[in-house]
């Protein structure tokens, strides 16, 4: 794929973003009604989200109606062009319905199977509508928060390392999870948990973070986000490899990463260990 047709794929995505990003803001200014549960009764769905979704969707079709789309809220459908739509209208509904100004929509696009061990992501772009920050990137051409091009911290130990995760909806895997973060508590310089995974990722890409990671994340919590983060230095991968999954993400700069992952490995095997 040359430059210029990831590009013009960015150009689509980020004024899409830009668009779903305004109706979320205003629907969330009007008040935020719940339309389902999905997982759990905690994991939400809100009419925004689906309202969104089907703008999203409407507007790629339109721009590019060759193309698949793979969206958290409707059925994912296949395409003739072999690049597909990764979408989360609203990444932190939660967030969302609480008023709490840290959720985003995020849009990728890549080519291959919308898997993310075998997908090849082309350009991604993720929108914070309550505080107006867009995030962009494009393959190999960089990791941008508006006009400014972003670069992971490097240099970083472990012991002075600003990380980042997420939780799941169901109490036991919550528990699990805080057991992960007992156990690193004292090893970096502080753990945060802000409830929007796009976000998170985008945070480390500009330095607002040193290290990410989480198990349970769906591809379209992540699609925009990991390439935004790899753009700005970043590796994003799992255990072994690099390519992230459900069961597991981690980005941080590449000597942080090589710190990090053997004490979270450890972590985890401890931890299912004591689970099984």
């Amino acid at each position: 794929m040359t430059a210029a047709v990831t590009s013009d794929l960015l150009a689509i995505a980020r004024r899409t973003a830009l668009e779903a990003g305004e109706l979320a803001h205003r629907r969330r200014a009007e008040g935020v009604q719940i339309a389902a549960s999905k997982s759990s009764p905690e994991d939400v769905v809100t009419n925004a989200d689906r309202e969104v979704e089907a703008l999203i969707r409407a507007r790629l079709a339109a721009a590019r109606p060759g193309d698949g789309f793979y969206g958290e809220e409707s059925e994912a459908t296949d395409g003739s062009t072999g690049l597909t739509w990764v979408v989360d209208p609203i990444d932190g509904t939660v967030n969302y319905l609480y008023g709490i100004p840290h959720y985003a929509i995020s849009i990728a696009v890549v080519e291959g199977d919308p898997k993310p061990a075998t997908w090849n992501t082309l350009a991604g772009v993720v929108v914070n509508p309550a505080i107006g920050e867009v995030y962009t990137a494009a393959a190999g051409q960089g990791a941008f928060l508006g006009e400014r091009r972003l670069a992971v911290n490097t240099g970083v130990p472990l012991s002075l390392a600003l990380a980042g995760t997420g939780f799941g909806y169901a109490a036991k895997r919550r528990l699990w999870q805080a057991a992960v973060v007992q156990g690193l508590i004292g090893e970096v310089r502080d753990i945060r948990r802000m409830g929007a995974a796009a976000l998170d990722l985008c945070s480390v890409a500009a330095g607002r973070l040193d290290v990410y990671y989480e198990r349970g994340l769906h591809p379209w919590d992540h699609a925009a986000g990991a390439l935004i983060a790899r753009e700005a230095g970043a590796r994003v991968g799992a255990f072994g490899k690099n390519t992230e999954g459900i069961d597991l993400l981690v980005a941080a700069a590449p000597d942080l990463y090589d710190q990090f992952v053997p004490l979270l490995e450890q972590l985890f095997t401890r931890l299912d260990q004591e689970s099984s």
